[in-house]
């Protein structure tokens, strides 16, 4: 073959708005692209790993946005909240108005690009979860670079892992995360299992960032068409590793031995960036033997259509379904 023939030559084209979702997850997408159609969010760039005020700046910005959202729902959210330490990590503990089935817990690492997402937003995701699942949700605020790269975070979810252990059966608990977070919720069963801790009833990923190294192939198709990510985290992946290899499997778990992993429930879109995380993921545990379902939602970005849709009311109810099924 020529060495010429390094990769499919794509024309310049306007990628339309499909007619093939909910009328309410169209408009969130239009809702995301400026007029001459550039993803609002590819206006801003990230800074470079060793710009530490630029990335505390971002931060700052970020936790304004949220205190805005928690504000919104304020009334909503019917699950009470209490803060917990555990060495140095922090754990946001919600019951629901109305506990279900004693015992059973809900271990939840929010996403965020590693950066992004603690406090009060973390603290307002475990109310969430908790009034979902009508169970105990332990919220992990895990630290976070530029203050504290890897391992800091990591070992944190081992912490708040080690916290719920001691106080819920290993088959009555559910451990999951969001994009960032589902790196870590899986990233921290790796090291559980090295460590010799049981492994939960079952494991969540939902748009997971499982390769930090970014070799799958929608990281290159889907740039741009994901209106919510739509181009490399690259600047944080390398912020978070604090100049370790990105390909070791604790920083990218799509690379480590997933064997006697617990069943997973692996999701993402077909505009997502992280499509092919979703997809290898979910090849790698069944080529471990591990019982795993993926589901892939049409023209779905990273992280959901970000509001009432149908397709978001859906995997809610998927995601019920396999929780509930998980805890028995």
């Amino acid at each position: 073959m020529s060495d010429q023939k390094n990769g499919v030559l794509v024309q310049a084209r306007r990628i339309p708005f499909p007619s093939s979702v909910s009328k309410e997850a169209r408009v969130r997408l239009e809702r995301q692209v400026d007029e001459d159609g550039v993803p609002l969010n590819a206006r801003y760039t990230m800074p470079s790993p060793d710009d530490h005020a630029g990335w505390m700046q971002l931060k700052a910005a970020a936790e304004g946005h949220y205190a805005a959202a928690v504000k919104g729902l304020a009334g909503t959210l019917r699950a009470t909240v209490e803060t917990v330490r555990t060495g140095t990590a922090t754990i946001h503990v919600a019951t629901p108005e109305t506990l279900g089935v004693p015992h059973r817990a809900y271990v939840d690492f929010h996403g965020g690009a590693f950066v992004l997402g603690g406090g009060e937003a973390c603290r307002m995701q475990a109310q969430m979860q908790a009034d979902q699942h009508q169970a105990i949700c332990y919220g992990v605020d895990y630290r976070m670079p530029p203050e504290h790269p890897y391992p800091a975070g990591l070992d944190d979810a081992l912490a708040a892992y080690r916290y719920v252990l001691d106080r819920h059966p290993p088959s009555r608990i559910v451990v999951g995360g969001r994009s960032a977070g589902g790196n870590l919720a899986a990233a921290m069963l790796l090291r559980a299992k090295e460590e010799g801790f049981p492994m939960p009833a079952g494991l969540i990923l939902l748009s997971p960032q499982v390769d930090l190294t970014e070799s799958g192939d929608s990281f290159q198709v889907n740039q741009m068409v994901d209106v919510v990510l739509p181009t490399s985290l690259m600047r944080n992946n390398e912020l978070y590793a604090g100049g370790a290899d990105l390909s070791d499997p604790y920083l990218s778990p799509l690379f480590g031995d997933l064997t006697d992993f617990p069943p997973a429930f692996v999701q993402s879109g077909t505009r997502d960036l992280f499509l092919s995380n979703a997809v290898r993921m979910h090849r790698a545990l069944r080529q471990a033997n591990v019982a795993a379902e993926l589901h892939v939602f049409e023209a779905m970005p990273h992280g959901g259509f970000q509001g009432n849709t149908p397709e978001d009311d859906q995997l809610a109810v998927d995601i019920c379904r396999f929780v509930q099924a998980r805890w028995g």
